[in-house]
């Protein structure tokens, strides 16, 4: 069987309460996809549908080039990581990796050779006499992603696998799982994820959720330069979002004229300036004047706000020597090419 994941039409619903409305996505061969929106978006109930453990109200589910949906899990070749490990305790880090493959009566004589195979993939080979409680919470992960890896998965589902680390081991464990994908270059990844550094970091694509459907899809590079809805562009990533009027030549805002492309908007009509804070500075440019009302050191950078026509447009601000005094009159700048027209109330996919 071939991997690959696709999801035809496919809605869960709990009585009159639809989870997950009408999902049209394909994840190619070898392909890690992130499912990425807030709590409540359907991302988790996909991942489910393709685990085998919701059934969809009505659409498919295919991996590879087989009709799932009517399967159990235990017939579909998946591996699944959930956020809390599910290790069990009681077993040694090599039983809980066995695990699996004894469920699904691998050859006796062939469970050895794979268990050790997927503790030296995971950097876990030395610790496969211990018990879970002898383990950090990072290698208890790794445990569980080598037991997911030890069947030989062709789809691989991840579930908010990183959320109960702490910053550093988060950020570890993404370049793991970053090599692992290099090293298994045929396994689909289905990676639902609410934190978009992770989303952006480990991702071929993202699939952007919210309330239900499926808003946005896209490479991490295409939906951060340029988001095609306010949802996706606050979501993925820090946006400024800004009320303008469509002129023949640029937009107004806030009553400065900003000559940024327009393509496709009609002369007068409303719509939604996005403009990334980091790509905002001090100086000339765009003559949107206005006052600092407050100010957040992050280290390398100042985050400015600053009042524009009753509006607060951030920008992050690198090498101030001094952290500017609030109320101060400062002129905001952008280059043109680096903001984008959004079509006004343009917010689902």
């Amino acid at each position: 069987m071939t991997s690959g994941i696709r999801f035809d039409g496919v809605t869960v619903a709990y009585g009159s309460n639809t989870v997950l409305d009408s999902l049209d996505l394909t994840v190619e061969p070898g392909e890690v996809m992130a499912l990425l929106g807030p709590s409540g978006s359907g991302k988790t109930t996909a991942l489910r549908a393709v685990a085998g453990f919701v059934r969809p109200a009505s659409g498919r589910v295919f991996i590879g080039d087989r009709d799932v949906t009517a399967l159990p899990p235990y017939k579909r070749g998946i591996g699944m990581v959930v956020q809390q490990y599910a290790l069990f305790p009681h077993l040694r880090v090599d039983a809980n990796v066995a695990f699996g493959l004894k469920a699904r009566k691998a050859p006796k004589d062939e469970i050895p050779g794979r268990v050790a195979e997927a503790l030296e993939m995971t950097g876990m080979a030395a610790y496969a006499r211990r018990y879970p409680r002898e383990l950090s919470g990072g290698q208890q992960q790794r445990v569980a992603i080598a037991r997911a890896l030890a069947i030989r998965p062709h789809v691989l589902l991840l579930d908010e696998p990183l959320s109960a680390l702490d910053a550093q081991l988060r950020s570890g464990m993404l370049a793991e799982l970053a090599r692992l994908h290099r090293e298994l270059p045929d396994v689909s990844i289905l990676y639902v994820t609410h934190d978009q550094v992770e989303a952006l970091t480990l991702a071929d694509r993202i699939a952007v959720m919210d309330k239900a459907r499926l808003q946005d899809c896209g490479t991490p590079q295409d939906l951060y330069r340029r988001p095609r809805t306010e949802f996706t562009a606050s979501f993925v990533g820090n946006a400024n979002l800004l009320p303008v009027r469509v002129g023949t030549d640029g937009v107004t805002f806030a009553g400065a004229d900003l000559k940024v492309p327009v393509p496709g908007a009609a002369p007068g009509s409303a719509a939604t300036l996005c403009v990334r804070p980091h790509l905002v500075g001090l100086g000339d440019g765009p003559n949107l004047r206005g006052r600092i009302v407050e100010v957040q050191w992050r280290g390398s950078t100042h985050r400015l706000y600053v009042e524009v026509g009753g509006h607060r447009v951030k920008a992050d601000v690198r090498e101030l020597k001094e952290t500017p005094a609030l109320g101060t009159e400062v002129t905001l700048h952008f280059a043109p090419d680096d903001a984008v027209l959004l079509a006004a109330g343009v917010n689902d996919g």
